[in-house]
């Protein structure tokens, strides 16, 4: 047999690998893995008719290429949507199995969006979790904001990007690793041997002879690389590895001597990183060998394709294009004679609009804080970019109307191999754009003459004190709190005029004024003092809550404040793991059940009794929470686990008619509508989904109708177990935020009705449910609606507490409840004449007291004078203080400036200034001079300039503002007097 090597530069594209472990050696053919498990088979050329192959048996099978194959893996199709598919293909073939690209909102607490591929496998790649398969390939979408300023100003910074990724949980290594990425490089995308570079590890002498002698690279294009560049590390410790990355390089002629250098974007672009995760960093940052050896990739799909296509960036390439031609007919523009300035404009709009459609699919609504704070930051950004490029108003040319839905509209198009499921989320897609769209233009154009004003104020401050131009940090958060102006596009704007912005003041602002703080993570700690992982010694529990509320168990592991203890006694708060259970543990928005731990006294052990308050969930370790009541607790000993019956239906009645609820809500607002949070209590149900409008009062009573109707069908609910395809075939509907096993999913599903896949406890039959009621719905963030509702007995005791309220009601009023509507009317009606009667007395007050006070007004000037009026009316109210100002500045002669203040309540100020024409046509601006008087006393303020309101917290610094305030007011008109 003629076994020979073949070198890959002599002939650049003869696809000859050795793929596996199991293969000896292989000649003029190439190596794919089959997911089988069978032995292989050998296929052979046409010309060839005896194996020339020496295998074990393993999961290879070994393909040869004809010259018509080649011209197949050559293909000339190059589009985006072509290069994902071979890819997924090409691993596949490879024994890969194929998954989903997983959400760009992670189940990761410590990111806020998915950034890489590897994130899904995050826990796998720690050992947190076992692996379901050994080796996978995916399509991820990933979501990055870090460097913004840079989107369609370079070639290939992107918010969203598609990362094609294969991933090895301790099946393959470094060797099919590395040949792979060759063979799909150089064979599968014809990528030309010598264009493509490597970059390895300054140490990882193994990936230099895999790279050198087996696939047959030129040392010249092999550079070793620093740390910082090629060693990947998921922290401070844990799993650690070299990486390899490849270059394409667009101008070879440039030569390839030891000065080469790959970050030059003039000349390479990197587009294929492989991980080598090899070694485990310790405390003592030293690194042991895995025993379990993981591969993890990326290949950015747009910069694959902008070197296929042959095209200068990846804006230019048909995943980005299409959407920027779109663009560029909204501005009436040509994409290739337009000015740079306007292309990156073009680009960034383009850019953002993916991102944005895909998180609103992924179930991120506009918002100020997290990732919804993203997606209005880039719906704004894009905005701005098309008022620069002229574009007002829709395709239609309607003014009034917005751009963005059209262009959201041609990225949903393109959206078809990337994820199916939006197009069926389209009506609510490109109604959260319009909206936010609209919201912004609102207060814009305000906007933008403020910090228009505040820029040139900045600009000429600096001119007079010879310092660098900045934006005082409560301006840029003025902006943000008033006029929806992320700091970064106020920051963006500075930096082209030349302003820096304090951004430490601004983020003491925004500290200041934040009113809600995010809900704390409900992390189960499961360590000890040591840090060594309790779990490890911990086998899974046995859950047995689906078909009983009751079960002897023994105690493995009990924890107080974190650290093992052998024994609790009476009095104690303890963390209980059990080998078996029939609790419930918090997950898929349903509350943990409660219920009681007991120990019989039988000789060898005392009695104990155990209240469990909650129960979390470690991966598949239940936590039972709770406080021993009498007794003492010892590890080894075992108990009676008891679940509250009661409250357990209380929750199987919620959680049912949670899924009623949204089954309903489909049928009566539309199936685009889908659930973005979800709570199931004893006492109540709460239910967040997407819609951009509060729900009419007809279609919240059909809502209720509907259910109740399918509560009375008394119909049986069935549950079963499939694979997650197969489920999701069927028809079932995914639970917001809940991450399913491929291979293995439990389906409820009331026939006829819902079908969702779902852990949680349910009914045997929709009777039990007895009856439901919504009792509120509101909007809780930009087109995020949510609705509480209460079932079962919770609805009786609604409706009691109710009963109760409106018999109260009747006897204070002493009216028949038919009445109580109308009786209720009257009095809000007498209470609205009494506030006036009351308000207009207080205005005549204030009147009085300024026509008394007016003799105390000066005259600053002297060929031309001004009267001035400054002083403190005691405890009036703003709208007094208001009618006064406007008395004082009516009767007393033109020009005429007037500055009150005063107290009307404990803890706050009120300030009002009224300039008469004759001053604003000097330049004194009411608004403008009374912000900085309100700030002395812990407020702010502006208005008009011939009038201006304001207000404050501390009532004690009025007397120093009012003199503040009148100093203030004759220097500024003595000098505009002259």
């Amino acid at each position: 047999m003629n076994l020979t090597r073949v070198n890959l530069f002599d002939v650049p594209l003869r696809p000859i690998l050795l793929s596996h472990p199991s293969c000896i050696l292989v000649s003029k053919c190439f190596v794919t893995r089959t997911s089988t498990g069978v032995s292989p088979s050998i296929l052979l050329p046409r010309s060839t008719q005896s194996p020339q192959i020496i295998a074990k048996s393993s999961s290879v099978s070994v393909h040869p290429v004809s010259e018509d194959a080649k011209e197949d893996c050559q293909s000339n199709d190059v589009s985006g949507d072509s290069i994902r598919r071979r890819f997924l293909e090409f691993f596949a073939s490879r024994g890969h199995k194929v998954l989903s690209s997983a959400s760009l909102v992670p189940e990761d607490p410590t990111v806020l969006l998915t950034i890489a591929g590897m994130l899904q496998f995050k826990p796998i790649f720690l050992g947190k979790v076992p692996r379901q398969v050994p080796c996978a390939t995916t399509a991820q979408r990933c979501i990055r904001t870090n460097d913004l300023e840079n989107v369609g100003k370079t070639a290939r910074h992107h918010t969203l990007f598609e990362m094609l990724g294969n991933f090895s949980f301790g099946d393959y290594f470094k060797k099919e690793a590395i040949r792979w990425a060759w063979e799909l490089s150089t064979i599968e995308f014809g990528l030309p041997a010598n264009r493509v570079w490597v970059s390895i590890y300054e140490d990882d002498d193994e990936a230099f002879e895999i790279w050198k002698n087996d696939v047959g690279v030129p040392v010249e294009q092999i550079k070793r690389m620093g740390e910082a560049d090629n060693f990947w590390t998921s922290g401070l410790t844990g799993p650690c590895g070299p990486c390899s990355e490849l270059y394409y390089d667009f101008y070879p002629e440039r030569g390839y001597g030891e000065d080469v250098d790959l970050g030059d974007d003039t000349r390479f672009i990197e587009f294929y990183n492989l991980v080598f995760m090899q070694y485990n960093k310790t405390e003592d940052g030293l690194l042991e060998p895995l025993k379990q050896k993981n591969i993890d990739t990326g290949l950015g799909l747009e910069r694959m394709a902008q070197i296929l296509q042959k095209v200068p960036n990846n804006y230019e390439t048909d995943l980005i294009y299409p959407i920027i031609a779109k663009i560029s007919e909204l501005a009436n523009l040509s994409y290739d004679s337009a000015s740079e300035k306007a292309k990156t404009s073009l680009k960034v709009i383009a850019d953002h609009m993916r991102a944005v459609v895909y998180l609103i699919s992924d179930g991120v609504s506009p918002s100020n804080i997290g990732r919804g704070y993203v997606v209005r930051r880039l719906i704004r950004r894009a905005v701005r970019k098309g008022k620069s490029l002229g574009i007002n108003g829709d395709r239609n040319g309607n003014p009034k109307e917005a751009f963005l839905p059209t262009v959201a509209e041609k990225v949903i198009e393109m959206s078809t191999y990337i994820d199916s499921d939006v197009k069926l989320k389209a009506p609510r897609i490109i109604e959260e754009i319009r909206q936010e769209e609209l919201h912004f233009r609102k207060t814009l154009e305000r906007g933008e003459k403020l910090l228009d004003q505040k820029l040139k104020d900045a600009l000429s401050v600096a001119v007079k004190t010879k310092n660098k131009p900045y934006l005082d940090g409560k301006d840029a958060f003025l902006l943000y709190d008033t006029y929806g102006f992320p700091v970064e596009i106020t920051a963006e704007v500075a930096e082209e005029r030349g302003v820096s912005i304090d951004i430490k003041g601004f983020e003491v602002e925004m500290e200041n004024q934040r009113r809600q703080s995010q809900a704390a993570h409900n992390v189960v700690k499961l360590t000890v003092e040591d840090d060594a992982d309790i779990t490890k010694n911990i086998a899974d529990t046995e859950f047995l809550g689906y078909d009983s509320l009751s079960a002897r168990a023994v105690v493995k592991s009990l924890l107080v404040n974190g650290k093992p203890v052998i024994r609790v006694s009476e009095g104690s708060d303890v963390e209980i793991l059990l080998d078996r259970t029939p609790f419930y543990a918090e997950s898929g928005g349903q509350i943990a059940d409660h219920g009681f731990l007991y120990v019989s006294s039988d000789g060898s052990q005392e009695k104990a009794v155990v209240e469990v308050t909650d129960v979390q969930k470690s991966l598949k370790i239940f936590v039972h929470k709770g406080t021993v009541k009498s007794g003492a607790l010892e590890v080894g000993k075992e108990v009676e686990a008891a679940v509250d019956v009661d409250l357990r239906q209380r929750a199987k009645v919620h959680h049912t008619a949670t899924h009623l609820l949204q089954s309903a809500l489909k049928k009566v607002i539309g199936q685009e509508t889908s659930q973005a949070g979800s709570l199931v209590a004893f006492d109540r149900l709460r239910f967040d989904f997407n819609f951009n409008r509060s729900l009419h009062g007809n279609e919240l009573e059909e809502i209720e109708c509907l259910i109740n109707k399918w509560i009375r069908d008394a119909t049986r609910l069935e549950t079963k177990v499939l694979p997650l395809a197969d489920a999701k075939q069927a028809g079932a509907i995914a639970m917001f935020g809940e991450k399913y096993d491929e291979n293995e999913v439990r389906v409820v599903e009331v026939p006829g009705v819902s079908m969702e896949l779902c852990g949680g406890t349910h009914v045997g039959n929709t009777a039990e449910i007895r009856a439901f009621k919504i009792i509120s719905e509101q909007g809780i963030a930009s087109g995020i609606r949510r609705i509480e509702a209460v079932a079962g007995e919770a609805f009786i005791e609604y409706i009691n507490s109710r009963d109760s309220q409106m018999t109260r009601l009747c006897s204070t009023l002493k009216v028949k409840a038919e009445d109580v509507t109308s009786r209720v009317e009257n009095l809000l009606e007498e209470l609205r004449a009494a506030r006036k009667e009351a308000s207009d007395l207080r205005s005549k007050a204030a009147v009085y007291k300024a026509s008394v006070i007016s003799n105390k007004a000066f005259t600053v000037g002297t060929s031309q004078t001004i009267r001035v009026l400054v002083e403190s009316m005691d405890d009036t109210d703003a709208d007094s203080l208001k009618s006064a100002a406007e008395h004082l500045v009516s009767t007393l002669e033109d020009p005429v400036a007037v500055v009150l203040g005063s107290s009307p309540e404990k803890d706050k100020v009120s300030l009002v200034a009224a300039f008469s024409p004759g001053v604003v046509s000097l330049g004194v601006q009411a608004g403008k001079f009374i912000g900085p008087i309100a700030k002395l006393c812990g407020g702010g303020g502006g208005g008009k300039p011939n009038f201006a309101q304001a207000g404050g917290r501390k009532p004690e610094n009025l007397p120093s503002a009012i003199e503040k305030a009148r100093e203030d007011l004759v220097a500024t008109l003595s000098e505009k007097l002259g």
